[in-house]
């Protein structure tokens, strides 16, 4: 009987190990995620989106504020014709400096607007930043995840191979039937088809942490685990809906919407242009002033429409951004309650591990002695196997609710990551 016992006690110390030898070696791991986070600050494509809209907004504010240009013109007359006109003797030649006078304030309401506009092309730079930081952190956390999840399938292989081979035995010995070899061989081939599912699963997670990173060299490891951090049950932090970045994107878009309304309300005043010139009247041999005013006479245009289109603008984002307080509100309270649970169902599946692993141990000796059935043996291992994944979902959880906290702080989760 103790000739079984020793791969035992082998085979749960392997498990309990990670079953390091199930999971083959990757030569690039990971950096920290603090680290790969600046990396991907320069390199990630959405992050350079966001970056591009902030230059757009910044040109078009400075060319708010461009005046009018001025108009030179150079007219001659009276010349090449009949009579008098016949060559140039008679011509008048007129040169004149025109300037389109912007007048009811738009050109203030339209630097206003264009700073407007640059202010919400930050805020949502802001808010990319954020969304980007938390999927990243996600990112890092599930390909680490499903890291584990492959050294688990290698645990649950590792465990059915050593039932087989106590199974097998007891047959030998002629304690159990020819069928029961059987059941333990089919138990390990459904564990190796997880195993496979595990392997694409974990490439999947890397490819996809690879592509958000926008690095060129993929990623194939982790080093340095980010899913410990969930174990440290840190406070939570106490976050202000109305300082969170998607309402203070909606905030500042709203703004912008109102200083639009104005810029259409300017536009409904005419411009004035004012010229002045001198002419030559090369008939009499002499020079004299020329001076003129013109505006537009708004009696079919008056911008009405393009009023009301900004005023429904206005509309629409106000209702924005009540909608981002009331969101704000409802995923802070979602993500604290995750956190807590999170936390709870950590320590009850730990514990759960430890009796599942005592209930294997208990349930093995009792099959090894003719006690207990191997149908037992088999469920204590699917327990003991369920358990340890609780754990790892549990602990993904509770990192997925606090790096969502981290975002409606508008802060880089997990900064003090080693």
């Amino acid at each position: 009987m103790s000739s079984t016992r020793w791969p035992l006690r082998a085979a749960l110390a392997c498990a309990a190990a990670g079953a390091l030898c199930a999971a083959p070696a990757y030569a690039d791991p990971a950096p920290p995620f603090a680290e790969l986070l600046r990396r991907a600050q320069s390199a990630a494509p959405r992050l350079a989106e966001s970056r591009a809209d902030v230059a757009q907004s910044e040109g078009l504010a400075r060319q708010a504020g461009a005046r009018p240009n001025p108009t030179l013109s150079l007219n001659v007359e009276n010349f090449g014709g009949s009579g008098p006109f016949k060559g140039g003797d008679a011509a008048e030649s007129t040169a004149a400096f025109e300037q389109a006078l912007e007048l009811g304030g738009k050109r203030p309401a339209r630097i206003a607007a264009g700073r407007a506009e640059l202010e919400a092309a930050r805020a949502k730079a802001a808010q990319a930043q954020g969304d980007f930081a938390f999927d990243l952190a996600a990112a890092y956390a599930q390909a680490e995840a499903a890291d584990l999840r492959l050294k688990l399938a290698g645990d649950a292989i590792a465990l059915a191979e050593e039932d087989l081979r106590v199974t097998r035995a007891m047959v030998e010995a002629g304690k159990e039937a020819d069928l029961r070899s059987l059941q333990a061989q089919s138990v390990i081939e459904a564990a190796r088809a997880q195993l496979g599912e595990a392997r694409a699963e974990r490439a999947g997670a890397f490819a996809r942490l690879t592509a958000l990173a926008g690095g060129d060299l993929p990623i194939t490891s982790i080093a340095f685990s980010l899913l410990a951090h969930a174990d440290r049950m840190e406070p939570l932090p106490v976050v202000d809906p109305i300082a969170t970045p998607p309402y203070l994107a909606a905030q500042a878009e709203r703004e912008a919407a109102a200083r639009r309304v104005r810029v259409e309300q300017t536009r409904a005043a005419p411009d004035v242009s004012v010229s002045l010139g001198v002419r030559r009247l090369a008939g009499d041999d002499a020079t004299a002033l020329v001076a003129g005013v013109s505006a537009p006479f708004p009696i079919f245009d008056r911008n009405k429409g393009n009023i009301s289109a900004s005023q429904a603008a206005l509309v629409a984002a106000d209702a924005r951004l009540n909608a981002a307080r009331l969101d704000a509100q409802a995923e802070i309270a979602s993500a604290l309650a995750k956190a807590d649970a999170a936390q709870i169902r950590v320590g009850a599946s730990r514990q759960a591990e430890t009796t599942a692993t005592e209930a294997y141990r208990l349930t093995r000796l009792g099959y090894e002695g003719g006690k207990l059935p191997l149908v037992e043996v088999l469920n204590a291992r699917r327990a003991l196997i369920d358990a340890r994944d609780q754990i790892l979902n549990a602990r993904l959880e509770r990192l997925t609710a606090e790096a969502g906290l981290a975002r409606l702080q508008g802060a880089a989760p997990f900064g003090d990551q080693p």
